[in-house]
């Protein structure tokens, strides 16, 4: 069986969604069809919320069908394979859609194979993770006692990459008001060089760090978890002869080494975010950049979100292979940039397509119960701050009013405004 649409929306996560209603608002007479499997449509990014017990997580959750704009059409399968060159997509039933546009916003995808051992033991064993079951990592806190906590990073690209480090900032807090603080060592563990990026929110946040008194481990990849015994294994990736680069705070853990630039953590408490990509349909298709930093994510240009290669294609959202941070704040900001070149392409004037989406991303770092510091950047990891807000808020400090933002203003703006095609 083969269907035709105008215009084929792969996701009706954020991107899918809030591409459609902005769409529909600007001409009711587009043909949409958003192809998604899922029953129900969450906004994750109240998720950190939920793992330090102060969200409810059923007020993240609607019914996929509510959220789907009037006039378009909700196709409920997953994607097996996508065909730009046919311009078609088959689903997981074997039928057919074909398009005469595509946007292709599927998300991402959570590798829990990636890790050995991380697949059988997460969500037991105290080992948690806010992408995969905050209600767990709420139960964990609870539930903890003392002892090693480790805070992981992983060694991809992430949606939220400040995600793992806000749950961290929360813990501590929770482990302060419950008085274990002083019975728990604090760690955050990750590949990466730095713990944020982008002046002066980097700042402070390492103020944060140190009133906290958290341990920082740098260049550290995760490569094993062992939930009955509770130990983790990193690979050292560089500079393990210099512990000035490596460490921040440095104290040592339950800790072995176990080969060369291999070292073994035992934990009371592991909180990770794991391993992600653009989901398998994607890689293995002719959208996914070959080769590059981009590889295995969505080819498009970083300016215009339309594909560098296909015409008729477009992609946005954490899928989208953009040398951003991967966050719904981004999608706020590309999708009137890629709505706005798509209706060019579609009234056959693609030489007003604008350059217009410049790298701005968002992420709102929860510091503790009432304190955040809202984040916002751009391509050249310079400071992207809303004028509007800077007036009134210096936002690289941690402020209660951030934080009422955080749990009430961006709730409701992501509900009534954003998929709404109205933000």
């Amino acid at each position: 069986m083969e269907k035709h649409h105008q215009i084929v929306i792969i996701g009706a996560g954020t991107a899918g969604v809030t591409v459609a209603a902005q769409l529909l608002r600007k001409d009711r007479k587009l043909d949409i069809a958003l192809i998604d499997p899922a029953q129900k449509h969450y906004y994750q990014a109240a998720w950190t919320l939920v793992g330090a017990g102060t969200y409810n997580y059923k007020a993240t959750e609607r019914d996929m069908a509510s959220v789907i704009p009037s006039g378009a059409t909700w196709i409920q399968q997953g994607v097996q394979e996508l065909d730009p060159d046919a311009n078609k997509v088959t689903l997981q039933d074997g039928s057919i859609v074909t398009y005469d546009y595509l946007v292709a916003c599927p998300g991402i995808q959570m590798n829990l194979n990636a890790v050995e051992g991380l697949a059988e033991t997460i969500n037991k064993n105290n080992v948690c993770s806010n992408y995969v079951n905050p209600n767990y990592t709420w139960e964990v806190l609870q539930n903890f006692q003392g002892g090693t906590a480790l805070f992981v990073s992983p060694a991809t690209a992430i949606k939220c990459g400040g995600a793992p480090q806000k749950i961290m900032y929360l813990a501590d807090d929770y482990f302060r008001r419950t008085k274990k603080r002083d019975k728990t060592d604090i760690t955050f563990i990750t590949p990466g060089s730095v713990i944020f990026g982008t002046e002066p929110f980097k700042s402070t946040i390492m103020e944060v760090v140190k009133r906290k008194d958290i341990q920082l481990r740098f260049f550290h990849a995760l490569t094993k978890v062992d939930g009955p015994n509770h130990k983790a294994t990193f690979k050292i990736m560089a500079h393990q002869d210099e512990p000035d680069v490596l460490y921040y705070q440095h104290r040592p853990l339950r800790e072995k080494v176990v080969a060369e630039a291999e070292v073994e953590i035992e934990f009371d408490m592991l909180h990770l975010a794991p391993p992600q990509s653009a989901p398998d349909f994607i890689q293995r298709s002719k959208i996914a950049a070959a080769d590059g930093p981009q590889k295995g994510w969505i080819n498009v240009n970083q300016y215009t979100l339309q594909h560098n290669v296909y015409a008729n294609v477009f992609a946005l959202g954490d899928a989208a292979g953009l040398p951003t941070a991967k966050t719904g704040a981004a999608v706020r900001k590309q999708a009137p940039v890629l709505v706005e070149n798509l209706m060019h392409v579609i009234r056959h004037d693609g030489a007003a397509m604008q350059p217009d989406y410049h790298g701005y991303s968002s992420c709102p770092i929860v510091t503790g119960y009432g304190k955040m510091v809202l984040a916002e950047f751009d391509y050249d990891n310079k400071r992207a701050s809303d004028p509007m807000i800077t007036r009134f808020f210096d936002t690289s400090k941690e402020l209660f009013a951030m934080w009422i933002l955080k749990k009430y203003g961006l709730p409701f703006m992501y509900w009534n405004l954003m998929l709404k095609g109205k933000a």
